[in-house]
């Protein structure tokens, strides 16, 4: 499969970052509504992972080696920096979980153990429409079967990102951002036309989600059927992906604005702010808002882009 690119992924990974760190603001807004979204930006952030690992050309060992090098180098910096200025502790979790695994970052844990599956699937099956809907199907049976017989549904957890079953999501939405990179690949994307009526069912399906939300929390009655709520946010994140793929044409007109600037910088170092932000989210909401909400930003985003420097610093004088 030829190797393609475009420009409305970078969007997107940019958005997941927002969404996610947005997620995160809880007691820096006026209402703690607004801090929301942190799942759909996480599963964003996988598809973004499966469309951009679609097709790979090295053998699974080199192939792992420098996924695991772009993920660890900058997860050991910013860990032996907070050490150092006693934001964390050994004794907290060990030598092991410190720096390996799990480590204080749910999404490490996560992407580290699926881009093996990912690696396997992506270069022994091509995801057309075919194979991509038997294999998500087939996915789903194997959820619905440990939902039912094994998982705890007497209250509403279903999307907690420490528990095994968000793995589930989460490879789903890789398997989505491979079956679109097939697409791409395969059609002239760029005579899409971003039509009304997708744009709204892409807006109802997000108010269903976020409104099944709160009534599973609510109301513990329901909590047995909280597994709809995925399926909701997967079909949402299907939507989405083609909405955001009939703007590409739009998209590569603003390359070169100031816009699409700032959003390439900030989705090159999509990684980099989910990384540094728990610490400076816990010990900088200072004022009141938006004050709070403008230093914490500017502090993130400036230890993003150190934190970058430093990592890069270190990954291009390891040849994998």
């Amino acid at each position: 499969m030829e190797k393609q690119f475009f420009l409305f992924i970078v969007v997107i990974r940019a958005l997941a970052a927002v969404v996610i760190t947005n997620s995160h603001y809880t007691g820096v807004y006026p209402t703690d509504l607004i801090a929301n979204g942190g799942l759909l930006g996480d599963v964003l952030f996988f598809a973004v992972s499966g469309y951009c690992l679609a097709k790979p050309q090295n053998s699974f060992g080199k192939w792992y080696a420098r996924r695991f090098v772009r993920i660890y180098i900058p997860v050991w910096v910013i860990t032996a920096i907070y050490l150092s200025i006693g934001a964390y502790t050994i004794s907290e979790l060990g030598w092991i979980k410190t720096f390996v695994w799990p480590t204080h970052w749910h999404f490490v844990a996560s992407i580290i153990l699926l881009y093996i599956p990912l690696y396997f699937i992506s270069k022994h099956i091509e995801m057309n429409t075919r194979n991509y809907i038997i294999t998500a199907a087939l996915l789903l049976l194997i959820q619905v079967a440990l939902y039912v017989t094994v998982y705890d549904h007497s209250y509403y957890h279903i999307d907690n990102v420490r528990q095994p079953m968000i793995e589930f999501i989460f490879f789903q939405s890789m398997l989505m951002g491979l079956h679109y990179r097939w697409r791409c690949n395969n059609q002239d994307i760029t005579n899409l036309e971003c039509k009304s009526y997708i744009v709204m069912i892409a807006i109802i399906m997000v108010c269903i989600y976020f409104a099944s939300k709160m009534l599973f929390v609510k109301y513990e009655k329901l909590s047995d059927y909280q597994l709809i709520n995925q399926i909701i946010l997967i079909g949402f994140l299907y939507i989405l992906f083609r909405i955001f793929m009939s703007l590409e044409s739009k998209i590569q007109k603003k390359e070169k604005s100031k816009f699409f600037v700032t959003v390439k910088f900030i989705s090159d170092r999509t990684l980099e702010i989910y990384l540094v932000q728990y610490v400076i989210l816990g010990n900088l909401k200072i004022g009141p808002f938006p004050l709070n909400w403008l230093i914490l930003t500017s502090v993130i985003f400036a230890a993003a882009i150190i934190l970058r420097w430093l990592s890069q610093l270190i990954i291009v004088k390891i040849k994998i």
